[in-house]
């Protein structure tokens, strides 16, 4: 697989890779040496051009490891104990090739067993695009970038719906106790998914125990659904959107952080085939 960047809607800056090495051979991963050797050995393979590498060997045991590339960089934390080896690989050049890389530290850990935890593009979605994140004194800070693009994905595996989990961290109380806030955000995300706006959506306080106390929404329309818990007591925004309409998660993500004022957020996307 080969590293690519670019899309219509603008461009990554990057690819990074997250490897899990499982069953690797304890004896080379008790060995510095031995893991430097490794990934050096991989990065020349994938083509990539190396600046340097530093190692470490930890008591009683255990490896972490960077060789830093002009293209970016190829990072491992070793666990001889497990077995296992985890990997990770930053690339910023398009002809790295990464299925070389993989397939090489595979064979000199003597791996049974590798899994690609997460495939990432990095870098621009679309110049122009603005969201908004707080300081600790309220004031807004603008933001004209987004980290991934998610149009490369949609193209390549064309998925009947895109099902995306966001959970906003920290918001404004003011803005998830307020009803015209969230209803605001409903239509929102409904221009953003290219569906009719929602009108008169229902929104539902709960109050029976402290914990769960806040607003809850859910609607569907079309092929789209849209449903969310706004949580007193965590200060949390718990989104849950689901569309048959190509979308950008980040983007939406992004406009949920900017509606409620939140400080971080975390996101999970599901391909629907």
């Amino acid at each position: 697989m080969q590293a690519k960047f670019h899309s219509e809607s603008g461009f990554a800056l990057g690819r990074h890779i997250t490897l899990e090495y499982y069953d690797c051979a304890s004896d080379v991963l008790f060995d510095k040496d031995r893991v430097e050797k490794v990934l050096l050995s991989a990065a020349l393979e994938s083509g990539a051009t190396i600046i340097s590498s530093s190692f470490h060997q930890f008591e009683p045991q255990g490896v972490s490891g960077v060789v830093i590339i002009a293209e970016s960089h190829f990072t491992v934390h070793a666990w001889p104990e497990y077995d296992y080896a985890a990997v990770d690989i930053f690339t910023c050049a398009d002809n790295i090739d990464l299925d070389k890389a993989v397939d090489s530290i595979k064979t000199q850990f003597s791996s049974r067993r590798v899994f690609i935890s997460s495939d990432q593009n990095r870098g621009i979605l679309t110049p122009g695009v603005k969201s908004c994140i707080p300081h600790s004194n309220e004031k807004v800070m603008e933001r004209s970038t987004l980290p991934i693009t998610w149009k490369k994905v949609f193209e390549n595996s064309n998925p009947w719906g895109v099902s995306t989990s966001v959970d906003v961290y920290e918001c404004s109380s003011d803005m998830i106790r307020d009803l015209d806030s969230i209803k605001q955000f409903v239509y929102g995300v409904c221009e953003m998914l290219g569906i009719e706006k929602i009108q008169n959506s229902p929104v539902v306080y709960y109050s029976q125990n402290e914990t769960a106390a806040g607003f809850s929404m859910a609607r569907s329309i079309e092929t789209s659904a849209i449903s969310g818990h706004f949580s007193h007591s965590t200060h949390t925004a718990y989104l849950d959107i689901f569309s048959c309409n190509t979308y950008e998660p980040r983007e939406l993500a992004e406009f949920a952080l900017s509606s409620f004022r939140g400080r971080h957020y975390r996101m999970q996307v599901a391909l629907r085939q």
